[in-house]
């Protein structure tokens, strides 16, 4: 018996496969037998048949060919070529797109239950369901605008020569109360007038979050927590996560192992207890939030920026003036589309998921996560994978996403994911759907920009500084915007607050603040090859394939490479020595990542990894920089601040900026503030 075909059919609707097969398509040679899952077809001629079925999985049909003989089956390449355009033809790959609906007439659950019943099903059974639904839709919604229109991104951001001499109400106003309270709080404590705006009630968050000890340390360093309260936030804390990609369908040498990660998103917080914390740090400090607000406009003069905002409860509209404006709103931000016109965002993790209770302990055992997982190949135009974590009491937080190439056609559906979510999460754990407890729904985009340089994407402009998100800085393997500002934290408020103190507040000089990584930068070629392209058919199993090339690979290191690898921690000699291995492993890799993402991407990321080479070569040659640089401060940073600015950005990018905790010991003492915390004057 000889495998000879292997193809995914990109349509939920198996039967229909079945019955075409069966009933429909005609071979050019060959009688045709009528199985229960497919057909067999028997030569007269020689002593083989083909048998061809088809199966369901992760919504999606499969189908194989097998060869039961020694000898090929008359016209066998023929019949499969025919077989495969035929199959192509009668299901093309489609990208659903959600109904446009009017939920003045309707509900949220009336108006999607024929388009997504499991996911309205569900929903229902939340506590804030309705809610939460409509709220996944308005953001898919808002997404797709953007995504449409690159080209002409709403206006929202505008200058204006109109001078006004008066104090601006606040020194910083940040849109967006998740990612943004957290850096809030910390500039609050530091002495600034500090307003928080949040389009929802605040403390509510469609994300979980989950972080190692040492990586947040860095909040506890800056004072915004104390190692106990720290401990409190803790939902969880497991004793070993999981990284594994189905490999049935690859060959021996690229199926792996098991990789262990024990210490890599191992804390799972309590994301509205530490988004509650941080809004009493912010108020004790004499801070304000203005929740269910949305943000309309900007308008940025010479000495201030002025915001336009409208209450969702009173409808009515209010203003308010700062120095710095602070974009912490996301992949919707439309200040991000606006000031990155068609290259916002390169790639996008559509992501959805639940806090749920009820696996039982002999399907999983809460001590235990799955850092990343897959349970079959591609499905419909996706590799999807899957992440669980433990959390509070016996709740499990469980997401599923896959890594999207930002297209017109098909900007990625967190309604479609979410059907698939709730059809086929009894696959990856075997459950009974209806036994489950839902405690909330989570669910985003993750943003993704395929970096050459620090300069590559605007995150700064006159007065305002895009973080988190809307900065599009993260990993591509499992850090979203919070582990990247978390453990950039430090440095952002270091370089924030000098900037601050001296009305360092142009382009030229905000620019240096940021969150930029040159040894992050030259992996998302990783995530280009988790694509597929929109409109193009890959062979199923490949990017399992390459999943597992790379992460078999890292479970034959010793456990501190994998540590450092997938935290970002990894040196340029590191890299090249396991992309060396990796190329070894599977010549075929770098072929297969060209086609995903064709000639022009590969080009990028050349540049990508030539900087990524040159930053380690001066890190090398300046390693002495961040001791020496102290001895500099007393004349410099009061004579000349600008340039003091970029001796302080440049001494952080040198540890910092390859993932390493800073090592500079520069003193800071701001006039006028509240006590500066330990890790910013250390």
């Amino acid at each position: 018996m000889k495998e000879c075909l292997y193809l995914e059919v990109p349509t939920p609707d198996t039967n229909a496969v079945c019955t075409w097969l069966q009933q429909t398509w005609t071979p050019v040679v060959g009688a045709k037998i009528i199985t229960p899952d497919g057909i067999r077809l028997q030569s007269a001629t020689v002593p083989s048949e083909l048998s061809i079925f088809v199966w369901s999985v992760q919504r999606s049909t499969y189908l194989k060919a097998f060869r039961w003989g020694d000898k090929p089956f008359a016209r066998e390449k023929q019949i499969l070529s025919q077989l495969t355009i035929d199959l192509r033809q009668q299901f093309p790959q489609t990208y659903p797109k959600p109904p446009e609906i009017d939920l003045s007439q309707q509900s949220i659950f009336e108006a999607l239950a024929p388009y997504y019943p499991e996911t309205v099903h569900f929903f229902k059974k939340m506590p804030n369901g309705e809610y939460d639904l409509t709220r996944c839709y308005w953001w898919e919604k808002r997404w797709r605008q953007g995504v449409r229109n690159p080209k002409q991104p709403q206006q929202v951001i505008f200058e204006t020569p109109t001078q006004d001499n008066a104090s601006p109400d606040y020194d910083l106003i940040y849109i967006g109360g998740a990612l943004g309270v957290v850096h809030a709080a910390v500039m609050a404590q530091l002495g600034y007038r500090v307003l928080l705006v949040e389009r929802l009630p605040f403390g509510r968050m469609n994300r979980e979050w989950n972080i190692s000890r040492d990586e947040f340390q860095s909040l506890i360093n800056l004072g915004l927590f104390t190692p106990a309260e720290f401990e409190t936030l803790i939902a969880r804390e497991y004793k070993d996560g999981f990284n594994k990609f189905f490999d049935s369908n690859n060959p021996p040498h690229l199926k792996s192992k098991v990789l262990h990660t024990p210490t890599v998103l191992n804390i799972a917080i309590d994301s509205e207890k530490l988004l509650r914390l941080c809004g009493e740090r912010l108020r004790n400090a004499g801070g304000e939030i203005w929740d269910e607000t949305e943000f309309e406009r900007a308008d940025i003069s010479e000495n201030a920026v002025t915001v336009a905002l409208k209450s969702l409860k009173t409808g009515e509209t209010q203003t308010a003036t700062g120095r710095l404006l602070m974009d912490a709103m996301g992949t919707a931000s439309p200040i991000a589309w606006q000031l990155n016109g068609g290259r916002a965002f390169d790639s996008i993790c559509p992501t959805v998921g639940g806090v749920v209770r009820g696996l039982k302990p002999e399907v999983w055992d809460s001590d235990y996560g799955d850092v990343l997982n897959s349970h079959g190949d591609i499905s419909r135009g996706r590799q999807l994978i899957w992440e669980l974590f433990p959390v509070e009491e016996d709740y499990l937080t469980i997401y599923l996403f896959h890594y999207h190439q930002i297209h017109p056609d098909n900007p990625g559906s967190l309604l479609e994911m979410y059907e698939d979510f709730f059809t086929i999460l009894p696959e990856y754990r075997r459950c009974e759907m209806e036994d489950l407890e839902w405690k909330k729904p989570t669910f985003g985009y993750i943003p993704g920009h395929f970096t050459v340089g620090e300069r590559d994407r605007v995150v700064a402009f006159d007065r305002l500084l895009a973080i988190g998100d809307a900065a599009s800085l993260q990993s591509p393997l499992v850090f979203t915007g919070f582990g990247s500002l978390v453990r950039n934290l430090p440095r952002l408020t270091t370089l924030l607050d000098f900037a601050l103190k001296n009305d360092l507040l142009q382009t030229k000089h905000l620019r240096k603040i940021h969150a930029y990584q040159s040894n992050i930068a030259v992996t998302w070629l990783f995530s280009k090859g988790m694509m597929v392209p929109t409109g193009a058919t890959l062979p199923p199993e490949r990017i399992n394939a390459m999943l597992n090339t790379f992460f078999g690979l890292l479970a034959n290191e010793p456990p501190e490479v994998a540590d450092t690898f997938i935290k970002d921690r990894f040196t340029w000699f590191t890299f090249n020595r396991l992309a060396l291995k990796a190329a070894f492993m599977n010549p075929r890799l770098i072929p297969w990542i060209w086609e995903q993402g064709g000639t022009h991407d590969l080009l990028r990321w050349l540049g990508s990894y030539f900087n990524f080479g040159l930053s380690s070569l001066i890190g090398l040659l300046f390693a002495w920089f961040p001791a020496f640089l102290p001895r500099l401060q007393p004349w410099l940073e009061s004579r000349y601040p600008s340039l003091w600015l970029r001796l302080l950005s440049f001494s952080y990018t040198l540890n910092a900026g390859m993932g390493r905790r800073y090592t500079g010991g520069v003193k800071l003492s701001p006039p006028n503030r509240v006590g500066v915390p330990s890790e910013v004057s250390s």
